[in-house]
């Protein structure tokens, strides 16, 4: 950045021009209007998409097909250091808990357990999914994992090719 471009684009304190003052002011007669037509006259307007009659790009971009995107589950992953930071060990960590300590963002969205570290003391976890990893190391711990029912995770692609067995 430099010094003589730090007001760049800032009008404060300039006067307004004045436009149809004659032709010393170099915006007389017309007042920049240009000749005819529907920008000449006064309180024209104009929205701002406005294409000069040619097809809008809102029109333009085809507006077909489904978004899931208003009826995707929200997992929400929950690392075990973020739980061991927060929560105390004698309270069973739930989604309310985990939505209290701001953990979460909400209680009805879908809990994951992650993480693979170790565990000081044994915590009891009412979670929707976990990781591998992190049932491990709270199993390890000597605390549990009750899996709340839920829907089953979506699987991608049905369809799949199945590789053939190696005989």
């Amino acid at each position: 950045m430099n010094i003589n471009t730090v007001n760049e684009g800032v009008r404060k304190n300039v006067r307004k021009d004045r436009v149809g003052r004659g032709p010393g002011s170099g915006n007389g007669k017309t007042a920049g209007r240009g000749m005819n037509g529907q920008r000449s006259r006064a309180g024209f307007s104009q929205r701002a998409t406005f294409e000069g009659g040619q097809l809008p790009l809102a029109r333009r971009i085809p507006k077909r097909g489904f978004n899931n995107k208003n009826f995707a589950d929200v997992v929400e992953s929950v690392s075990l250091k973020s739980v061991v930071r927060k929560c105390d060990p004698s309270v069973e960590v739930t989604p309310e808990v985990l939505e209290e300590k701001k953990i979460i963002a909400s209680k009805s969205s879908i809990v994951k357990l992650i993480g693979a570290d170790e565990l000081s003391a044994a915590y009891k976890f009412k979670v929707h999914r976990v990781s591998e990893g992190a049932k491990a190391a709270v199993e390890k711990a000597g605390g549990s994992i009750e899996i709340l029912p839920g829907k089953k995770p979506v699987v991608k692609n049905k369809m799949k090719v199945k590789t053939k067995k190696a005989a």
